[in-house]
């Protein structure tokens, strides 16, 4: 696909029209630039010469992440695809003059810098709103607005920690979950944000300023733990202990090795059919099992009878008995088997593509469905400086000046062609 159909493929978007430039590292804030993207909106991101430091980022503990066509980390890919890219000094007088260029044509402006760095950019709201009154200013921090901790940086394990996250699996040992969970989920409340401070603006007019934060979203993933814990003095995130729960809640090793998991609500209503679909019969009579709180008090030798029958048959064989009999289990997959879900791709939850640099590969698609759009990837995470001409000419700067922006260092062209030679996604599903 050319970048000509790119953009005609992105006007079905449902958020085509919509002009975003960004000026952020790593994921928290460009993933949120990012999914605007999936939805249509042309998204500029601005590097200074250096690059976004994700490029960089190729390690995490023992994995390695960069990726063979580029050397650079494959993560730079997920938190900027769908994007055009310039290379930009800002604090230049020249590269403030562009910037405020692209602010007075843009719907949003989005970072994640601390509140000094924009204060010393000059790409704070109040600056920027003076540019353009009706800019939507985006920002995204580690800790919020407010408080001692407003002009700390953090990353996504940090969050993590200081949400409670890291003890819901096991309250004595601290556990990550990755990879830029958090992360992400902070990019989905920060696009959330963005697209609310779009329709109220078209309501009310003027500029608007959101803010997300890595703890904020954080303590909302965990609204229902809170919660519990506020109003009924409980931490509902314990260790997940098998034998203190119902076998029709619960997870159960199959004969291959692999795993399902069973959520029934409300129990009483499947204990018959869980016990004849999995040849249990006897335990309809068995006297400690004959109400829920015996089958309760009984509940660790209840499992491990459970767990006997369960290892007898593979998974898919039990999915196939459970279905039949109207039973509320899942398989539990790993990653790998989730690219090759056929639910997952039937839903376009999974999409195939043809990556510029890394060939035919697959990537989440986007979620939700709307009617008459379509929404996803479209184009690969821009090289250094890639679009810096096309964008300057957008501009009204002219081909000397382009060049002597260039010159004097204030703007960085492409070295060498990009993987691919910046040609858009081509994606294979039902939603292309």
């Amino acid at each position: 696909m050319t970048d000509h159909e790119a953009r005609n493929h992105a006007a079905t978007g449902p958020l085509h029209g919509v002009r975003v430039v960004e000026y952020g590292v790593f994921h928290a804030g460009p993933g949120a630039g990012a999914i605007l993207g999936d939805l249509g909106a042309d998204v500029i991101k601005i590097e200074a010469a250096a690059g976004d430091p994700e490029r960089y980022w190729t390690v995490v503990g023992g994995l390695d992440i960069s990726t063979p066509a580029t050397g650079e980390s494959l993560m730079y890919e997920v938190s900027n695809r769908g994007k055009r890219g310039i290379c930009l000094d800002i604090k230049t007088d020249g590269g403030r003059e562009v910037l405020h260029r692209l602010v007075r044509r843009a719907d949003v402006f989005l970072t994640n810098l601390r509140p000094p760095t924009k204060a010393a950019l000059g790409i704070d709201f109040e600056a920027l709103r003076r540019v353009n009154p009706r800019i939507v200013h985006a920002s995204v921090s580690g800790y919020g607005t407010e408080g001692p901790m407003a002009a700390v940086g953090a990353f996504d394990p940090m969050g993590q920690a200081a949400s409670g996250m890291m003890f819901l699996g096991d309250p004595e040992h601290p556990s990550l979950i990755h990879l830029a969970v958090l992360d992400q989920a902070t990019a989905i409340a920060a696009s959330h944000a963005i697209i609310t401070a779009l329709f109220v603006r078209e309501r009310h007019g003027g500029a608007q300023a959101v803010h997300a934060s890595l703890y904020g979203t954080g303590l909302w993933l965990l609204y229902a733990n809170l919660a519990c814990t506020s109003v009924l003095g409980r931490n509902p995130g314990m260790a997940w202990i098998r034998f203190d729960n119902s076998p029709l809640r619960n997870n159960f090793r199959c004969r291959d090795g692999k795993w399902v998991i069973g959520v029934h609500h409300p129990e009483e209503k499947y204990w018959e059919p869980f016990c004849r679909a999995t040849g249990q019969e006897a335990l309809l009579t068995d006297p400690r099992f004959a109400t829920p709180a015996d089958r309760l008090a009984n509940v660790a030798e209840l499992v491990r009878i459970c767990d006997a029958v369960l290892a007898t048959r593979d998974r898919d064989d039990w999915m196939r008995v459970f279905r039949q009999h109207g039973l509320m289990f899942s398989p539990v997959q790993r990653l790998e088997e989730v690219l090759n879900d056929p639910q997952a791709l039937a839903n376009g939850y999974v999409v195939e593509c043809d990556h510029p640099a890394h060939g035919p590969i697959k990537i989440p698609g986007y979620p939700i469905q709307f009617h008459g759009h379509a929404a996803g990837t479209r184009r690969p995470a821009p090289g250094i400086g890639e679009h810096t001409d096309a964008i300057l000419a957008e501009l009204g700067y002219t081909a000397d000046e382009i060049a002597r922006l260039t010159a004097d260092g204030v703007a960085r062209q492409a070295e060498a062609p990009a993987p691919g030679g910046g040609a858009a996604i081509e994606k294979r599903s039902r939603h292309g």
